[in-house]
């Protein structure tokens, strides 16, 4: 049996190919079931975002060439051209890279957390489509918990390593909470949206988005119940905003030193924060001069970047110091199922049993005690020793809610559901 993990990312091939490659949640559902029904593997779990697909699964052999060809016929496209701009990890390397994406290790942005949510999905996802048995099951819990530790024992995930992620970072330290600051955002592009999205995970309830397509800022306004103004109405709005976030790609500025001046004579000079992320400016440099008016550029955030970056990626040498671990440690687990020995050290545990409780019944038997009596105590105590360690991981499982585990304790033992 060997575990696989065959893929396409955005390491190896261009974004229009992984758009190709790519599952959508309907295509999902006819995968799995062809996978499985096609004997193409023992288990899978199929995991499809924007940055990658990949497919984990346990096979019989060790032959993946299948599966390539799968994939590509699956998605109408050329195998051999596939085959240059994919991966194949098997067992340990198979298993190492798994945790190593779960865990952010792997991806665009390092140590970004969206992708843990990404994997849970696709696994519940493959149990829904019972493409799910032991192995995957033991390994991709394995994989959640080791991605969990990653979190709370490094700071993988602790310093902000995008321009967006920092700005947001820099107006929650300079305002603490952010449910009750006033913050304009000026623009519509990824950038912005990406700033409105970090804002609203942090908090800030009042937002409102100036570009000059109206209609595309609401879009964007709708997603986070912002409101929506034009260019134009930026001077007026100034006045009401603690934070002022712009990413345009105009090629002058939007925002100059009167109109700052202004707005904080209005405000009463009550402080005023201003990230420009745009290049060329936004934001005259003047502005800075102000003095409740604090302007920072993206050659700020991107010194913030860089200094956080050097720390997530000391960060992903411990975690990577952790997954190699528990790799070892799923690695022997794995190997402790082999067939032969479990059979064998189960069988031997019997016959002691069988022994030591048909030795303690010649005696009795020998001293007198009736046959009937001896015969019952000793299938009484076998039956006993016998159902003592199903029984325990039975109350065990019920007891964690495991529900999938009691089905296979189910299956081992060979009760059926009435």
């Amino acid at each position: 049996m060997t575990i696989v993990a065959l893929g396409i990312n955005h390491k190896t091939a261009p974004v229009e190919l992984r758009e190709k490659v790519a599952f959508s949640t309907e295509q999902l559902s006819v995968a799995q079931q062809q996978l499985q029904q096609a004997n193409l593997v023992l288990e899978s779990v199929i995991v499809s975002t924007c940055n990658r697909t990949e497919i984990y699964c346990s096979l019989e052999g060790s032959d993946t060439q299948t599966l390539l060809e799968w994939l590509a016929q699956f998605h109408h496209l050329d195998a051999v051209e596939l085959a240059k701009h994919t991966y194949c990890y098997r067992d340990d390397d198979a298993i190492n890279h798994l945790m190593r994406v779960a865990c952010g290790l792997d991806s665009l942005v390092l140590g970004e957390p969206q992708i843990l949510g990404q994997i849970k999905q696709a696994y519940t996802s493959a149990k829904s489509f019972k493409a799910v048995d032991v192995i995957l099951e033991r390994l991709f819990q394995k994989t959640f918990a080791v991605a969990k530790q990653v979190r709370t024992e490094t700071d993988i995930g602790a310093s902000a390593v995008s321009v967006a992620y920092a700005a947001v970072s820099l107006a929650k330290h300079i305002y603490g909470k952010l449910d009750k600051t006033n913050v304009l955002l000026i623009g519509a592009g990824e950038t912005i949206e990406l700033v409105a999205r970090h804002l609203h995970q942090n908090g800030s309830a009042r937002m409102t988005v100036a570009n000059r397509t109206v209609a595309r800022a609401q879009n964007l306004a709708d997603e986070f119940s912002a409101h929506v103004i034009s260019l134009a109405q930026v001077p007026e709005q100034l006045i009401k905003s603690d934070i002022i976030i712009s990413s345009t790609a105009s090629t002058l500025p939007i925002i100059g030193k009167g109109v700052v001046e202004q707005a904080l004579k209005a405000r009463r000079y009550k402080p005023m924060l201003f990230i420009d992320i745009a290049v060329p400016r936004d934001i005259e440099s003047q502005v800075s001069e102000l003095d409740d008016a604090y302007l920072y550029t993206v050659d700020d955030l991107q010194a913030i970047v860089s200094e956080n970056m050097a720390s997530r990626e000391k960060a992903a040498e411990e975690a990577q110091a952790i997954i190699t671990e528990r790799v070892e440690e799923f690695r022997l687990w794995l190997n402790s199922l082999g067939s032969v020995d479990v059979i064998k050290l189960y069988r031997e545990e019997t016959e002691t049993i069988k022994q030591a409780l048909l030795q303690k019944a010649q005696q009795q038997l020998l001293a007198g005690k009736p046959a009937d009596k001896v015969l019952l105590e000793f299938a009484n105590k076998f039956s006993n020793r016998m159902m003592h360690a199903p029984t325990t991981a039975i109350k065990e499982a019920a007891e964690a809610g495991e529900l999938s585990e009691l089905a296979q304790l189910r299956k081992i033992l060979g009760i059926e559901p009435q």
